[in-house]
């Protein structure tokens, strides 16, 4: 009993496109060829999208998977696989689509409800399978629905809330349901639309203000606020203009609220009531008339020297009849001055600041913009030096200097000279720095500043600093007589000599041998210095340098020599002595014995 598989096909009946709610079948079909007519057990496997959907056993070639009512969630790709006497066979893959997809259902939480609270909607496709994109609508009388999305990636229903809002009255809900399938979006039909009736908890409140026109300031205005609710309970009323609260009462009907008016109470008034989440505003606009324009200060002087007469007066236009204060401005309080329109007084410099004038007509206090009043002291003869201290400078460094007034009112300018040539000026309170990098060894010009303020006194000078140049040490050399070798007991003389470098000069003699002695040590308004040693000895061998070093405070170290100390003459002639007898003691010895032993 032999057999193979040719082919095995799959098919859906009645097509590849199937319109949802409608029967499909999916048909998987082995075509095999057989040495003899024996029976053959066929295991037939469905699947879609991979996963298995319907198995069977038959005996025939033919297996149908039936799908009564066909719904978006079978659209996929088909694919059929056969089993028999040990050997299996797979179908080609088929794409199937079943488009359209069900009436989704609707259901709301209450069909009536009060402004600020929630209507809570469920939308649901019992026969479909997630994931699944739903669409809610809210639609209020004559306007343009309201939309929410919710996407369902493992439910086939979705629930969402709407906010009851003022001016809602009789709302239609309904929803639709989306889902992606073949590379698009496949939508749903709208669902039932279902009704909701809105109740007010109170109605929009109504505002009036007495008098109800041509008000003027110094007038008392009245506002009341009123509404007709259903529950007192959580009602609450609140006056505001321009987000500031005025008012507000509690588990009331009505606000009442009262001021003297000023021109500032001019603008848009908001009364609102709020119960809950539901609130009503109703607004009203107030128009307030100027009953006198702001008082004007004047100064007689705005700049002006200590111990001079300053006059401040205060008016207002086309006003007489006012009752008139004058203060300075203060950081902890106003400081009154005089209740009356002009004040005359003598400066000091304590009274630089800010000054202002009040009016009062009819209860009605206005303010004047401030008057800003400056008052000089002169400046002091200004003082000029180094920030270092020292009137010096080493050449190729920067020189710093510092010009400073001890009194005098800011802001102060203050400018720096070098010879009669500017260089510098600076704004400040009581003191400026300059920084000279340009410093040249043969500059002679002497440096001046000069300090002034808005006194009418003018600019003050300082005294002419000269500073001095100081030149570094450079090439220092060593050098000694005689050189590189001396006799015990001789004299020996060093020279320690710079190239350059500005007095006074401190030289220092070295010796180094384990460790570095100082031998010498002078300080001298001289380019060198010379040190005579009366007598060198055998110890005094060794490597020798000098080091000079002056304000620059930069030590230069000349190269080394060395020195060796040898045996004297004389010392020779004592060591020959002492060496040459004992010889010449031997030979005479070896002599007179040979002589003596050839007699015998």
């Amino acid at each position: 009993e032999v057999f193979t598989f040719n082919k095995v096909e799959i098919k859906v009946q009645p097509s590849f496109k199937v319109k949802n709610g409608d029967p499909m079948s999916i048909v998987c079909h082995a075509d095999i060829s057989k040495s003899t007519d024996f029976q053959l057990k066929h295991n037939f496997t469905i699947f879609k999208d991979g996963k298995v959907v319907f198995t069977t056993v038959s005996g025939k070639g033919d297996a149908r998977y039936e799908i009564s009512v066909a719904r978006s969630s079978d659209t996929g790709v088909y694919e059929c696989t056969v089993e028999a006497g040990g050997k299996t066979k797979s179908s080609n893959s088929l794409r199937v689509w079943v488009k359209g997809m069900t009436k989704p259902i609707l259901t709301v939480e209450k069909k009536e409800v009060l402004e600020g609270e929630v209507v809570k909607l469920r939308c649901e496709l019992p026969e479909e399978e997630p994931p699944l994109y739903f669409y809610f609508w809210k639609t209020k009388m004559n306007s343009t629905p309201k939309e929410k999305d919710v996407f369902e990636p493992y439910r086939n229903f979705s629930v969402v809330e709407f906010a009851v809002e003022e001016g809602d009255n009789i709302l239609q809900f309904d929803c639709f349901v989306k889902r992606y399938v073949q590379s698009e979006f496949e939508s749903s039909e709208h669902s039932n639309k279902t009704l909701v009736t809105v109740r007010e908890p109170f109605i929009k409140p109504a505002l009036s203000v007495k008098p109800s026109s041509n008000i003027t300031e110094g007038d008392r205005i009245q506002f009341e606020c009123s509404t007709v609710v259903a529950r007192m309970r959580d009602i609450e009323i609140i006056l505001q203009k321009n987000k500031t609260i005025l008012s507000s009462v509690r588990d009331e009907k009505i606000l009442k609220y009262s001021a003297v008016a000023t021109l500032e109470d001019s603008g848009e008034y908001l009364c609102k009531v709020e119960q809950g989440k539901a609130s009503k505003t109703t607004k009203l606009n107030v128009d307030v008339s100027e009953l006198f324009p702001k008082p004007i200060l004047s100064a007689s002087m705005n700049k002006l020297d200590e111990n001079k007469e300053l006059t401040l007066s205060c008016s207002v236009s086309g006003f007489r009849k006012a009752n008139f204060s004058i203060l300075r401005k203060n950081s902890n309080g106003d400081v009154w001055l005089k209740n009356f329109r002009n004040l005359t007084m003598r400066v000091d410099v304590n009274d630089t600041g800010s000054y202002i004038c009040k009016a009062e007509v009819k209860g009605i206090v206005k303010e004047s913009k401030p008057v800003r009043i400056n008052v000089y002291a002169p400046v002091s003869k200004p003082t000029l030096s180094v920030v270092s201290g020292l009137p010096e400078v080493v050449l190729g460094k920067p020189l710093r200097l510092i010009c400073r007034s001890a009194t005098g009112t800011p802001p102060i300018t203050f400018t720096f000279y070098k010879g009669n040539e500017v260089k510098k000026t600076v704004i400040n309170d009581t003191y400026a720095t300059f920084l000279d990098e340009n410093i040249r060894q043969n500059d002679k010009r002497g440096y001046k500043c000069d300090a002034k303020n808005n006194h009418s006194s003018g600019v003050k000078t300082s005294n002419i600093l000269n500073i001095t140049v100081i030149v570094p040490i450079r090439n220092a050399s060593l050098g000694s007589v005689p050189y590189g070798v001396v006799e015990d007991g001789s004299e020996a003389a060093f020279l320690c000599s710079v190239n350059e470098g500005s007095w006074p000069i401190l030289f220092r003699i070295f010796r180094k041998t384990d460790h570095e002695v100082l031998l010498f040590e002078k300080s001298e308004n001289a380019d060198r210095v010379m040190w005579r040693k009366e007598a060198m000895h055998r110890q005094d061998t060794g490597t020798y340098y000098c080091m000079a070093s002056n304000r620059a405070n930069v030590d230069v170290k000349s190269h080394p020599i060395t020195i060796s100390v040898i045996l004297a003459s004389w010392q020779k002639g004592i060591i020959a002595v002492f060496v040459l007898i004992p010889i010449a003691g031997a030979v005479i010895f070896t002599l007179w014995w040979f002589l003596w032993k050839k007699k015998k």
